[in-house]
C-alpha cells in the first residue's frame, strides 16, 4: 500500500485526505489500516511521537463506523489537554465530508458544564484525557456501553504521568466485547501489565524502534560545569542565529529559571511547565506556534501534544535519565524532511550518563566546545546574510529618495557599516567576556553515584532557599542579598512597565561607567527586570561612576535613579 488510494477506505474519507495533501501513508500507516479494516483483535502498536498515529487508527475506524447511531461507539484517551484537542481536530478534518458524525473533546483545565451541553449532541467519537472522563463518567454525562473501539494513545506517557488508576476505572467500564487499540513510544512494565489485563492476544505492530532513529539530525554534546550551563546555553543561541527551537529541562523551577534568564537577556522565549495554568498555557503554545516567540523552554510532559514540523535544535539542558527520552526530545527536529540539530549540555560528571544513551540508542553523538566570542561574532554574520537572502517581503513602502547617496562607500565598506550596527550589543557582550574554560568529562565509573545525587539535592535545596528569601524580601518592599563580594547589586526605579529590556541596561551601565578610574570596561552581573523597577550588579569599583552618573541621564525621557541595595 503506497498509496491512500489504494486502501478500501470510502470516497468522502478520501476526498478529506486528499484535501489535506494525504498521499502516501507512513509505515505505521501502512501496517495499521488494513489490520483494523480486516481483524477484530485488540492491537499494541509502538510507534514514536510525529509517525501519524492519529490518521492510522481513526481512518479505518471512521470507514466503519455507524453514523445512524446516536450512541457513542469510539472512546480515544490520551495524557494531554493539547493531545486531545490535536486528536480531536484531526477527527473532525478526516470526517468533514461525512456530515452526520460527531466528534467531542473532553479535557480539564475547561468548562465541564460546557462539555457536558456538547455532549447532548450525542457524538459517535469521544477523544479525552482520563481525568475529565472520569469526571464525567461519575456525572452520569458519559456512557460506554456501545463502544466498539477503545484508543489508549501515548499510554505510556498516560502511565508516567499517574493515570493508572483512572485508566483501569475507564477500561472497567467498557464492553468486554470492544476491540482495544493500545498505542504507545515505549513497552516499560506497566504498560506491558494494562495490556495483559486488558487487551485479549493482541496483535503487535512496531515502527521505528529505538534504534532506528533518525539520520538527518545532527547531534552534538558539550561539557560545561553546572555554574556555567546557563552562560554556555546563551552562547549556543547566539552562535545559531535564526533558530526555532525547544530547550529541555528536567524540573518545573529549572524550566522557569532557564526561560527567565533567557527573557531577562533579551531573546524571544517563554516557559511551559505544569505549574503554569491552562490560560497560561494555551497563550505560551499559541505564541511559539505562531512564532511570536522562537525558543521555549520547556519539560518533557508540558511538551507532549505540541506537535511543530519546523523545529531547527533542540537543546537539553539537562540531560533525561531514560535514553527513549532522549530519542523522543531529539525527534521533535528534524521533521517533514528538514535536517534538524540536537544539542545537549553536559556536565563533567555525567560521562556515565551520556554512555547510557550512546549504547541504548546508538546515536552517534559528537563533542563540540562552547562558542567563543569571537566564534558567535562570526555566526551572527552569517545569520544575518541568511536572513537577507532567504527573506524578501516587502512589509512597508517608502519614497526611495530618502535613501542618501552612498556612493562614496565601496559595496564592502557598506555591509561593514550595516553589520557594525546589527551586531552592536551583541559585539560589546562578547568584546571583554572569557571564554568558558575547556572541560572534559570525568572518567569515574560512580558518575552520578548517590553522593552526587545528594550533593545535587543539597544545592537544589539551597537554590530554592535563597529563591524563596529573595522572593520575600522582595515582598516586604526590601532587596534581594548581593552574592558577589566583587560585585555591587544596585536597585534601578524602571521596569518592565516603562519597555526596559536587558539590552538597555548594558548600554546604560556602559555608558555611566565610561572613563572611570580604570581604562577597562567594567564587569557587569546579574540583570533582573521586575515590573515597575529593576537590579544589576556591577563590578565594586565602579560603584561611584553608576552613582554619579544614571540620575544625570534619561531613558525614554525618563529620569533615572540606582541606589545600592541592601
Amino acid at each position: 500500500m503506497n498509496l491512500f488510494t489504494e486502501t478500501n477506505l470510502s470516497p468522502d474519507i478520501l476526498k478529506a485526505i486528499g484535501e489535506l495533501g494525504y498521499e502516501s501513508p507512513t509505515e505505521i500507516q501502512k501496517q495499521t489500516i488494513p489490520f483494523i479494516l480486516s481483524d477484530i483483535r485488540d492491537l499494541i502498536a509502538l510507534a514514536q511521537t510525529g509517525t501519524g498515529k492519529t490518521a492510522a487508527f481513526s481512518l479505518p475506524i471512521l470507514d466503519m463506523i455507524d453514523d445512524t447511531s446516536r450512541k457513542i461507539q469510539l472512546l480515544v484517551l490520551c495524557p494531554t489537554r493539547e493531545l486531545c484537542l490535536q486528536i480531536s481536530k484531526d477527527i473532525k478534518n478526516y470526517s468533514k465530508y461525512m456530515k452526520d458524525i460527531k466528534t467531542t473533546a473532553v479535557y480539564g483545565g475547561s468548562s465541564i458544564v460546557e462539555q457536558m451541553r456538547s455532549l447532548k449532541d450525542k457524538p459517535q467519537i469521544i477523544v479525552g484525557t482520563p481525568g475529565r472522563v472520569i469526571d464525567l463518567i461519575n456525572r452520569k454525562a458519559l456512557d460506554f456501553s456501545a463502544i466498539h473501539w477503545l484508543v489508549l494513545d501515548e499510554a505510556d506517557e498516560m502511565l508516567s504521568m499517574g493515570f493508572k488508576d483512572e485508566l483501569e476505572t475507564i477500561l472497567s467500564e467498557t464492553p468486554e466485547t470492544k476491540q482495544t487499540f493500545l498505542f504507545s513510544a515505549t513497552m516499560n512494565k506497566e504498560v506491558e501489565r494494562i495490556s495483559k489485563n486488558y487487551l485479549t492476544k493482541p496483535h503487535r505492530i512496531s515502527v521505528g524502534s529505538i534504534n532506528e532513529v533518525k539520520k538527518n539530525i545532527t547531534h552534538e554534546y558539550y561539557v560545561v560545569g553546572y555554574r556555567q550551563k546557563k552562560e554556555a546555553l546563551k552562547r549556543l543561541i547566539d552562535a545559531n542565529p535564526n533558530q526555532y527551537s525547544i530547550i529541555f529541562c528536567r524540573t518545573r523551577m529549572e524550566t522557569q529559571e532557564v526561560a527567565d534568564f533567557l527573557m531577562q537577556n533579551g531573546y524571544a522565549a517563554d516557559a511551559l511547565h505544569g505549574d503554569l495554568s491552562q490560560a497560561q498555557r494555551d497563550t505560551v503554545m499559541k505564541k511559539f506556534r505562531l512564532k511570536n516567540i522562537d525558543i521555549l523552554v520547556a519539560t518533557d510532559v508540558a511538551a507532549r501534544g505540541l506537535d511543530v514540523n519546523s523545529l531547527t535544535h533542540v537543546i537539553h539542558f539537562s540531560l533525561p535519565d531514560d535514553p527513549e527520552v532522549f530519542v523522543h526530545r531529539s525527534g521533535r527536529t528534524g521533521r517533514a524532511g528538514k535536517d534538524g540539530i540536537s544539542m545537549a549540555l553536559i556536565k563533567p560528571e555525567e560521562s556515565r550518563k551520556l554512555k547510557q544513551i550512546k549504547s541504548a540508542t546508538k546515536i552517534e553523538i559528537n563533542e563540540k566546545f562552547i562558542p567563543t566570542g569571537e566564534d558567535i561574532i562570526k555566526a551572527q554574520v552569517g545569520g544575518v546574510f541568511e536572513k537577507l537572502l532567504t527573506e524578501h517581503e516587502d512589509l512597508f513602502e517608502f519614497d526611495d529618495s530618502l535613501i542618501p547617496d552612498l556612493s562614496n562607500f565601496t559595496k564592502e565598506e557598506l555591509v561593514h557599516q550595516l553589520l557594525q550596527f546589527q551586531l552592536k550589543d551583541l559585539a560589546l557582550y562578547y568584546k571583554d567576556k572569557h571564554d568558558l574554560v575547556e572541560q572534559k568529562l570525568s572518567s569515574r565509573d560512580d558518575d552520578y553515584s548517590r553522593r552526587d545525587r545528594g550533593r545535587d539535592r543539597d544545592r537544589d535545596r539551597g537554590r530554592d532557599r535563597d529563591r524563596g528569601d529573595r522572593g520575600r524580601d522582595r515582598d516586604r518592599g526590601g532587596k534581594p542579598r548581593r552574592r558577589d563580594e566583587n560585585m555591587v547589586r544596585f536597585f534601578f526605579n524602571l521596569g518592565k512597565k516603562d519597555h526596559l529590556k536587558k539590552l538597555d541596561v548594558l548600554d546604560i551601565i556602559n555608558k555611566a561607567t565610561a572613563g572611570g578610574k580604570t581604562k577597562k570596561r567594567a564587569e557587569i552581573g546579574d540583570i533582573e527586570i521586575l515590573e515597575k523597577f529593576s537590579f544589576f550588579e556591577v563590578e565594586k569599583s565602579f560603584k561611584d561612576n553608576v552613582l554619579s552618573n544614571i540620575q544625570s541621564m534619561k531613558f525614554k525621557g525618563k529620569d533615572m535613579r540606582a541606589e545600592v541595595a541592601n
